[in-house]
């Protein structure tokens, strides 16, 4: 996968945009500003925005080419983030350490979903927040529509709310959705798709 990951981030272009996701703009604004974790960050676009809005950014990713774009625009936008290179297994951090905890279609193989998720939960303080959305069961009938909707071409790799409520099992549920939106992210998230919305409070 980094291999993947290198390769379509070595387009010249974000090929996601620049501008944060959606749903994650909205959500932020209403968090009191503090800590944040960014994993599978890719290019940056949330971690940069966070930072703006005067947040202390932790991103990481196994990318090395979306290292680079996401501190090429952290620079351009006047802002400093952290940006470590790690997979989800080997990235450590202090427990309890973080304010807000952010996975923007951050997706992984199903038997190892769970497992990571609950990794990242503990790196959240009590009462922090997180806020996910990700592409959903439903979205894979969508993609063959349009290929441009993007998305894990694994249907193991998409979530459910089933899935979602008992990964972060013990959080408070501010919003738990799954919906359609239509996305404009670059040239890789366009159009009609559907997704898992989650803001939620670890008790």
């Amino acid at each position: 996968m980094k291999e993947f990951w290198n390769f379509r981030y070595q387009e010249r272009a974000y090929v996601y945009g620049i501008e944060p996701n959606r749903f994650f703009e909205s959500e932020i604004q209403k968090v009191p500003v503090g800590k944040g974790l960014f994993p599978a960050e890719g290019e940056g676009r949330n971690a940069v925005f966070a930072a703006s809005l005067g947040w202390e950014v932790v991103a990481f990713d196994q990318s090395e080419a979306g290292k680079a774009k996401a501190l090429k625009l952290a620079d351009v936008r006047g802002v400093s983030i952290t940006y470590e290179m790690a997979t989800l297994q080997e990235f450590e951090a202090e427990k309890e350490s973080f304010d807000a905890l952010v996975l923007v279609f951050a997706h992984f193989s199903n038997p190892l979903r769970k497992s990571f998720h609950q990794k990242l939960a503990s790196f959240l303080k009590p009462g922090g927040t997180v806020i996910l959305e990700g592409f959903s069961k439903e979205h894979t009938a969508l993609s063959l529509v349009n290929e441009k909707a993007g998305g894990p071409k694994d249907p193991a790799m998409l979530f459910s709310i089933e899935e979602i409520m008992g990964d972060f099992e013990g959080f408070s549920i501010v919003v738990l959705e799954e919906t359609e939106v239509e996305l404009q992210e670059g040239v890789y998230h366009v159009g009609k798709s559907a997704v898992i919305r989650l803001v939620a409070k670890k008790n």
